[in-house]
């Protein structure tokens, strides 16, 4: 304990915190290295699991003896990074995650043997229900999906019979469109037997009705379309003309609204015209008859008819013959008969505006300087916006160019540079290899500052050699005395002949002598008091460090 205590004592304890602090700086740092080498990567295995799904998962997780770590409220399932394929096929194997639904799998887990009319009905149903569940929720904008369906029996000897309806409730990523909507209405009518997809309702978590599910909904189907369908037009019109815009005037410097009206009617309209001055004879009907009479003005008597008389009564009077012809023509005049077919998505009339921004420039104090456009600029953009759209007078289109000052003046992003990206846009990788990096650097500084500082000072420390205090008087050798720990000559008064040596010879010399005289006092000192001389060495220690 005392040489532990006098090693302490001559350490000080300064430095004995300082070699603390480093030492336990650097155990930490290399158990961080160790762990982070030990442990893997984790990913995400699923996201959004419900409880159930969770635990199943969990559980057969500890079957497998696969590490994992839960995060947020249990609903999302980290994995070694490496073995996330392999996982995923085998908890699809298992039916995992089945996301709180019950697909055709549960004719699979229960028997059939003793199972009535109606339990096999509502299995029926509620694999149905399953399965599109599942079905819908692969959709890339549906996080979660509950399906219910109305299958109504007929009845017997009824002849009328009840349409089946379905009702769906989506968890969703952002906002469906009018054209996802009728997706999933006509993907459920298609899988069930004699459903219209009007008959399908649709509402999200936030309990906004989507979709109503009537028979009413048909003509708000056809109006969602039809605006959805102009939208689209004004869309792709504004994105064309931007993208000329941008190669002319920069980027950012035009703005552009579109506004489009389009006839959604369709017609058929069927004529038919006649020519009569293109005419065809057809057919021609001619009749000739003669007709014969006598005196008689055409008398008919017994003997006129008797076999054998003679056809000229007796007393017959003039005789008359007549001949008549008839001629019946008929002509085909030419026909036209034309139909015509107008469908739906005409452009009745188009709007476009379009605001430009002018010309930046730097004065002599750096300072920007804002200078409009020339008429002709203005007037050339216009032409080129007129052919990029479809302009049509007769239509009745309208152009409008205006040049006016942008309230923000764009930022143009210089060469190399992504101006969508933000600059404190890190990722969780990004702050685990920073938060390494400054581990490491801390502990770099505090091995310079407190081991490597310490030891170059002292190194390149000069250390200095006091003499040995020794009583005041003593004679060290010949012509020597000492006086206050000082050396003095002593001067001898006798007339005895000096030596010729040069005088700062001798004095080196009488100091050389003079410190073996007391390095062998020193010497016979330490030898007869040992322990006094241990401790004036200690003490020197103490006061060197």
């Amino acid at each position: 304990m005392e040489n532990i205590t006098n090693l302490i004592n001559r350490i000080g304890l300064p430095r004995l915190a300082a070699m603390a602090v480093v030492a336990a700086l650097m155990l930490g740092f290399f158990g961080f290295l160790v762990m982070r080498a030990s442990t893997p990567t984790l990913a995400p295995l699923y996201t959004g699991l419900s409880l159930e799904d969770s635990s199943a998962i969990v559980t057969e997780l500890q079957t497998l003896n696969v590490p994992f770590e839960l995060r947020g409220e249990g609903d999302t399932i980290l994995v070694p990074r490496d073995q996330i394929t392999t996982l995923r096929m085998n908890l699809a194997g298992s039916g995992l995650p089945t996301k709180g639904q019950v697909g055709y799998e549960i004719f699979d887990q229960q028997g059939t043997l003793g199972a009535t009319s109606f339990v096999q009905n509502i299995n029926n149903v509620r694999a149905l229900e399953g399965e599109l569940a599942r079905t819908i929720g692969s959709l890339a904008r549906i996080k979660t999906t509950r399906v219910h369906l109305v299958l109504p029996e007929r009845q017997l000897f009824s002849r009328t019979t009840k349409e089946p309806s379905a009702s769906i409730v989506v968890g969703v990523r952002g906002e469906l469109s009018a054209g996802e909507i009728r997706a999933i209405q006509h993907l459920v009518a298609s899988a069930i037997e004699g459903m219209s997809p009007n008959r399908v309702s649709i509402v999200d978590d936030a309990g906004t009705l989507l979709a109503s599910g009537t028979e009413d909904g048909a003509t708000g189907a056809l109006s969602g379309e039809a605006a959805e369908k102009t939208l689209g037009y004004e869309t792709r019109v504004r994105t064309r003309v931007e993208d000329m815009l941008t190669n002319v005037v920069g980027a950012g410097r035009a703005r552009v609204e579109v506004t489009a009206e389009i006839d959604f009617n369709r017609s058929t309209v069927t004529s038919e015209s006649f020519d009569p001055e293109s005419q065809v004879v057809r057919s021609t009907q001619t009749s000739e008859s003669e007709n014969l009479a006598n005196g008689t003005d055409g008398q008919v008597s017994v003997a006129n008819e008797l076999p054998g008389a003679s056809g000229t009564p007796a007393a017959a009077g003039a005789t008359e013959k007549g001949t008549s012809s008839q001629e019946v023509v008929n002509y085909e005049i030419s026909k036209k008969t034309e139909t015509a077919v107008t469908e739906a998505g005409n452009i009745k009339r188009l709007s476009v505006a379009v605001v430009v921004d002018g010309v930046y420039t730097t004065d002599a104090a750096g300072a920007p300087v804002y200078t409009p456009r020339t008429a002709d600029e203005i007037a050339q953009l216009l032409t080129l916006v007129r052919s990029a759209v479809g302009y049509s007078e007769a239509r009745g289109d309208s152009v409008e160019v205006v040049n006016m000052q942008f309230a923000d003046r764009p930022q143009v992003a210089g060469d190399g540079t992504d101006a969508a990206s933000g600059l404190l846009d890190f990722t969780r990788d990004d702050i685990m290899n920073g938060a390494q990096m400054a581990v490491t650097l801390l502990i770099a500084l505090a091995l310079v500052f407190f081991v490597m500082r310490p030891l170059l000072k002292k190194a390149l420390a000069s250390e200095k050699i006091e003499p040995l205090a020794l009583p005041s008087g003593a004679e060290l050798g010949q012509g020597m005395l000492t006086a206050g720990g000082q050396l003095v000559a002593i001067e001898h008064a006798d007339d005895e002949p000096r030596d010729k040596t040069p005088a700062w010879v001798a004095n080196a010399k009488s100091m050389g002598e003079a410190q073996l005289n007391t390095l062998r006092t020193v010497g016979t000192l330490v030898e007869e008091n040992p322990k006094q001389a241990a401790l004036i060495v200690r003490g020197w220690l103490s006061n060197a460090a």
